[in-house]
């Protein structure tokens, strides 16, 4: 096959931004991570990320946004940031740059994972070519569908991360309105997220449930707060994150549950994003599936659905990578 040139991919978050560029062959030429917060914009990580490729033949790009996408030019939820194709191509010389959801680019990325890049929870009858359902909390919380289309999968995204909450018990009820306070609409997305998990440990240290040790406060302020909660949780047991992850277990299998039930998945559901890797343990300890499953009548008819964790953290890049190479018709 002759060589176009390299196909440049990206999976832009409120915390990372994940660029690769790769040859038609998929010869990888580099591959980085930088913290998305501490950059004005998206050119300015291009400038570097680009510079230290040593390319500018680049045929195509494909970049995958946490947020709603409708056009060539997108605001991020949870950034800052807006990013424009046409002037992005324009500045670095690329010809066709194409900007999809970033769990439209999990959903494409779906089709590439092997066996060693899932944790089954519940294994399910998966039918063959059944509708499939990504989602997954990060800094945010993301949803897509996958349906069958002409021999392969088309991805549909969503903003279903928020959606309206909807509090199971007396516990839930007052986290509704505690977060109420703050945003007036509370969606999945301020609970289901690193931010939510954040808003969790706060509300329990608030209403008296429980209070954090000073080594885990200092560990907040010092860093990533939610991964903080996470580590304290499984690797010190400290009361407060173990209450603070169980309760975020809870909400996270009901609004899956949710999920489940508005789309039937029998080709399997998929949780992806930066905290389900991370907290796997957790998940399958019961509480995430026991919330999944308690639907009434329809607990049985959960049961029959595959339930996954996507373990591979580039997931959406290799999504975002294969739509790159799709703008001019190479996969």
């Amino acid at each position: 096959m002759k060589q176009v040139g390299y196909f440049l991919a990206g999976d832009i978050g409120g915390t990372k931004t994940l660029l690769q560029v790769s040859a038609a062959d998929g010869v990888l030429l580099l591959q980085k991570s930088y913290p998305s917060t501490a950059y004005a914009g998206l050119a300015e990580i291009l400038d570097e990320f680009l510079h230290e490729a040593g390319t500018a033949e680049i045929a195509a790009a494909c970049l995958a946004l946490a947020g709603p996408v409708s056009g060539r030019r997108v605001k991020l939820t949870n950034l800052p940031w807006e990013v424009d194709a046409d002037a992005l191509a324009a500045r670095f010389a690329i010809s066709h740059i194409s900007l999809i959801n970033d769990f439209e680019a999990v959903g494409l990325g779906i089709a590439a994972l092997q066996p060693t890049d899932l944790l089954t929870l519940q294994a399910g009858d998966v039918q063959e070519h059944g509708v499939r359902v990504v989602t997954g909390a990060g800094t945010g919380l993301g949803v897509a569908w996958l349906t069958w289309q002409d021999e392969g999968y088309a991805v549909h995204s969503s903003e279903g991360g928020h959606m309206d909450f909807a509090p199971l018990d007396a516990a839930q009820y007052k986290l509704l309105q505690y977060l109420q306070q703050r945003h007036g609409h509370v969606s999945y997305e301020r609970i289901v997220s690193g931010p939510g998990l954040v808003a969790i440990l706060e509300f329990l240290r608030d209403s008296g449930r429980s209070a954090p040790s000073a080594q885990l406060s200092a560990a907040m302020e010092a860093g990533d707060a939610a991964a903080a909660i996470a580590r304290f949780a499984q690797q010190d047991n400290e009361p407060i994150a173990c209450m603070a992850l169980d309760l975020f277990a809870n909400v996270y299998g009901a609004f899956v549950g949710n999920l489940a039930l508005a789309a039937l998945p029998r080709g399997g559901i998929y949780i992806a994003g930066g905290i389900a890797a991370k907290i796997s343990s957790i998940l399958h300890q019961g509480a995430f599936l026991h919330a999944f499953l308690d639907k009434g009548r329809y607990t049985r008819l959960l049961g029959t659905l595959p339930v996954h964790i996507v373990t591979n953290p580039q997931v959406g890049l290799s999504g975002a990578s294969l739509a790159a190479k799709r703008i001019i018709g190479m996969q």
